[in-house]
């Protein structure tokens, strides 16, 4: 049988991440800084979380793009982001969320400049693909 230690190693492990000593990550996009919330690590790459915070504004819009994920869960914790999907565009504002199914067509349009979100992913590592616009939108 194995030990408590063994047993802990062996799986998960808790995850904590401190706003005093960020970890910054590459992202995306060079126009957002991302912060890693250490989630990936701990879940042994099953979830990615991180904060991603326009530090000038959207420069420009992300373009068509997809997911290669199970799913993408958004939050806004300030400012806005405007989201454009096959049948709808939306504006998300600070306290508002949106999940997203992976392989899912979207285009992000234009942010405030104090934008800062979290996001989670599973699995963690998401790729990232362009595609073409949906018919109608362009």
């Amino acid at each position: 049988m194995s030990t408590t230690a063994e047993a802990r190693s062996a799986g998960p492990e808790i995850a904590v991440s401190s706003a005093a000593d960020p970890v910054l990550v590459q992202g995306r996009r060079a126009f957002f800084t991302y912060r890693d919330l250490g989630v990936t690590k701990g879940s042994q790459g099953r979830i990615r979380a991180q904060v991603t915070v326009g530090k000038d504004g959207m420069t420009e819009p992300t373009g068509w793009h997809v997911h290669l994920c199970e799913g993408q869960f958004v939050y806004l914790l300030s400012g806005w982001i405007d989201l454009e999907f096959a049948d709808r565009k939306v504006r998300l504002q600070a306290g508002d969320s949106v999940f997203i199914p992976g392989n899912t067509p979207h285009n992000e349009t234009g942010a405030s400049r104090d934008f800062e979100l979290l996001e989670v992913s599973v699995p963690a590592d998401m790729g990232t693909r362009p595609c073409d616009p949906p018919a109608g939108r362009g």
